[in-house]
């Protein structure tokens, strides 16, 4: 086995182990529990925006915020091509999907037209959504992976702090519920 792989290994598992831990004193959020406000930067495949998009463009919508890690991870990338293939599914549910991490913008951009996502990807790069949603990973200065919906009226109707990718299971469950409420 090369060095590089070995490494590579070494850094996945390292990671799996501290984000599987939370934080804690942080908040968990659960159902029923009103999404705190944000406005965080964003890029897709083709614009970076700074000014923001936020909780204010989505009142009156229903919503997915998926948190993830780190782009360009294998479980990420595995993650937002999950969500980009359904993407179309969502659309029809009508449920806006919104994958936040701490990357930089600049990082979304590549990450987007790689994967050729159609999305916005949010940038916390301040950590403060995240902290605010229970999810921040201090140690590490990563998001765990987890995954929520919001309701048009901002409350939140789905809570997972441990959606895992290691199978489809808990992304079938999530497919699942948003289709049980129409």
């Amino acid at each position: 086995m090369s060095r590089r792989i070995l490494a590579a290994i070494v850094l996945m598992a390292t990671l799996f182990v501290t984000l599987s831990a939370h934080a804690a004193d942080t908040p968990m959020l659960k159902v029923g529990d009103r999404i705190p406000e944000f406005k965080l930067p964003y890029a897709t495949k083709d614009t970076i925006v700074f000014d923001g998009f936020g909780s204010a463009q989505m009142a009156g919508k229903e919503y997915l915020i998926a948190f993830y890690p780190a782009d360009f991870s294998p479980g990420c990338t595995k993650e937002m091509c999950s969500f980009r293939d359904a993407v179309t599914e969502f659309e029809k549910l009508n449920v806006t999907v919104l994958p936040v991490s701490a990357d930089l913008v600049f990082a979304h951009q590549e990450f987007a037209k790689q994967q050729n996502l159609p999305f916005k990807l949010l940038a916390d790069q301040t950590r403060e959504f995240g902290r605010k949603m229970g999810v921040y990973v201090p140690d590490q200065g990563l998001m765990k992976r987890s995954v929520f919906v919001a309701s048009p009226t901002g409350t939140l109707e789905y809570v997972d702090y441990d959606y895992s990718v290691k199978d489809d299971a808990d992304f079938n469950a999530l497919k699942a519920f948003l289709a049980t409420k129409r």
